[in-house]
């Protein structure tokens, strides 16, 4: 990659006299002059449409990609800097990232180029550091395994065995089993050595496999001694989990033998303590390529998270192949100059993002099949369907008034209309496709953030609202979601749906209505009260896309608050829920929105530990949690 030409730097002054505002200085170092330009950026602290700009001119923006022009007649020479300043924005600077993510010029012949892009500085005060999130810790036994097993009863530790190896009378399926995590080790941790090996070595110490119907299918029990490991087993996941156990202690004890040993005497038993242990993975607003999901599903795998929540739509982008509808992946999985939606959230002039063909899916879905991890799919409607829209607009009622509502990302009139015929067509081609795709029950059909405003001067909504007797667009999209559901059923799938979907009368409890209660944690009490089954995934503590501390040079969102390792991990889904009610918690989850995850080494900062702090809140019951043992054993831990 060439050293870019210009460079977008942009500073936040806050002197608490006046609204604050961003000032931007754009340097040329391209070795001639610039002149009759034009600054693209994406940025998620939004002008609004009072915006007001000094030195510059406000020519448009599109929720999160915004257009300015110079003055007229300004000439910015090599080597120079155009400055200009805009106030009147979204929100208030908390972090260095929430300035423009990524931006570009189109020159006067019309062509485009890339502008680099620094931090957000402040004006006028240093900006702090968090320091380190995860102290050292300390271990209650000289073992590591995340998460932490139900029962541990382990002593006489050594140094580990050279490997683990199957004993005589493995079975064939056995040995599939050792193989699957064997290798599932070795592509989450090459550098460390074998851990399980399906034939004899010296050295070597002897692993016996034991099936016991009477255990639960995720339980096992491991039983330590000097020559022989024993792991009773109830069905293939338990297997599956007691092998990963058995990895996770050949890691510490090769990867830092000083901190870590194995034990040879003593016993495991362990079970899970919540069925639904999830995360989710926003490809939409950044896409993953296929290698990246299926090492995505590894970590979960890894973690003995079960249920990979895939939001495969929202506005930025559909990734999903549909056969009866090829302008989804044509026009809508697909940003930038010349395409129908312009460049966002650190996207460029070039054409951005993709989409997942129905034959990788296949095969993803086989790979986590072998891993115990259930692909939930995520097609998120009626709102966040900006990518739809662009693809089909008459999912869209032809007589509403343009930009008649915003959603809270700025998108205009972002949600497909449930007074138009050609949206049920939509809905029932879509959802056949998704339910012969996917094996998993429930099928995942968004639900949030519909803007109070939409459709209200829709005349079709409107029709539909008058025959049906409804009151507002909450009302309206419980009747749409309703009908969805019907669909859904049909297939013999089960709904999922965020919080939002009880709103306005919601939909039917019975057969198994899953919500995922996020915008705060007293609303999955609030729907259990109300009959449906709830996955706690409360933003203040599981929403990864959150900021770790509120010290400047974090990364991350804040509308939620500041989520740090600690407090992900300390937090109690269970809480507060009566007793009458903890039958309807299913679970827990993470969720990783991915607005500010637009590298790799992001990723990685703002997910791990709190995935693998969520996985133990997921698994190990409440007495048995350890925030300075988890401390002491999460680096070890593979990331993305």
């Amino acid at each position: 990659m060439s050293t870019p030409k210009f460079r977008l730097e942009a500073t936040w002054v806050d002197h608490g006299e006046e609204p604050a505002k961003m000032k931007l200085a754009l340097t040329n170092l391209s070795g001639a002059d610039l002149k009759n330009f034009r600054l693209s950026y994406t940025g998620l602290m939004r002008v609004k449409a009072d915006v007001k700009e000094e030195n510059a001119t406000f020519v448009k923006r599109f929720a999160n990609f915004h257009q300015f022009d110079p003055l007229d007649g300004v000439v910015v020479a090599d080597g120079e800097t155009w400055e200009f300043t805009v106030q009147n924005l979204t929100s208030n600077a908390q972090h260095r990232m929430d300035g423009p993510k990524s931006g570009y010029l189109t020159l006067e012949d019309g062509t485009h180029v890339d502008v680099d892009t620094g931090d957000l500085q402040i004006e006028g005060r240093p900006s702090e550091f968090a320091g380190n999130l995860v102290p050292e810790g300390k271990l209650t036994d000289p073992i590591a395994v995340v998460p932490w097993p139900n029962h541990v009863a382990v002593g006489d530790f050594d140094t580990p065995p050279v490997v683990l190896c199957a004993a005589e009378g493995t079975s064939a399926d056995e040995k599939r089993a050792i193989n699957t995590v064997a290798a599932l080790a070795k592509r989450l941790k090459h550098e460390l050595p074998d851990r399980l090996r399906l034939t004899n070595v010296p050295g070597g110490r002897k692993l016996t496999l034991v099936n016991n119907a009477a255990l639960a299918s995720e339980a096992y029990e491991l039983s330590f001694a000097k020559d022989e490991v024993v792991l009773t087993y109830g069905d293939k996941a338990g297997l599956n989990y007691g092998l990963i156990t058995l990895s996770h202690m050949m890691d510490g004890a090769k990867a830092e033998p000083t901190k870590f040993k194995f034990p040879t005497s003593g016993e495991i038993k362990d079970a899970p303590r919540y069925e639904w242990r999830g995360s989710h993975l926003d490809v939409s607003r950044q896409f993953y390529p296929t290698d990246a999901v299926e090492r995505f599903i590894d970590i979960l795998a890894w973690n003995k998270l079960n249920k990979f929540h895939w939001h495969l739509s929202d506005d930025e982008g559909w990734r999903v192949e549909i056969k009866g509808y090829p302008n989804l992946t044509k026009d809508g999985a697909v940003m930038g100059e010349g395409h129908a939606m312009p460049a966002q959230l650190g996207a460029g002039h070039e054409s951005t993002g993709g989409f997942y063909t129905q034959d990788e899916i296949k095969e993803l879905i086989v790979h986590g099949q072998a891993l115990n991890v259930e692909i939930m799919p995520e097609l998120d409607i009626p709102g966040h369907c900006n990518a739809v829209l662009a693809a089909y607009p008459e999912l869209r009622d032809p007589e509403e008034p343009e930009d008649n509502y915003r959603s809270i990302q700025g998108y205009p009139n972002n949600a497909i209309n449930p007074g138009i015929p050609a949206t049920y067509k939509f809905i029932e081609t879509v959802m056949e496709e998704i339910s012969e795709l996917f094996p998993s029950k429930y099928i995942h059909v968004g639900g949030d953030e519909v803007d109070e405003n939409s459709w209200l001067q829709s005349p079709a909504a409107q029709k539909v609202m008058n025959e049906e007797r409804l009151n507002g667009t909450m009302q309206l999209q419980a009747h749409f979601l309703g009908k969805v559901q019907k669909t859904i059923r049909k297939k013999g799938k089960i709904v999922g749906g965020w919080d939002e979907v009880s709103h306005g009368g919601g939909i039917d409890k019975e057969g198994g209505t899953l919500l995922f209660a996020w915008q705060k944690p007293e609303v999955g009490l609030e729907l259990a009260e109300q009959g449906y089954d709830v996955v706690m995934t409360p933003g203040q503590a599981y929403y990864l896309d959150m900021a770790q501390s509120p010290a400047w040079q974090e990364s991350g969102a804040f509308w939620a608050g500041y989520a740090s390792p600690e407090k992900t991990y300390t937090y109690e889904a269970a809480g507060e829920f009566p007793d009458h009610l903890k039958g309807r918690l299913k679970g827990v989850q993470a969720c990783i929105w991915s607005e500010h995850l637009i590298s790799r080494q992001v990723f990685n900062h703002q997910v791990f530990p709190r995935l693998n702090a969520i996985a133990e809140a997921g698994w190990t019951e409440k007495d048995n949690k350890d925030w300075p043992r988890f401390a002491a054993q999460c680096k070890l831990l593979p990331r993305l």
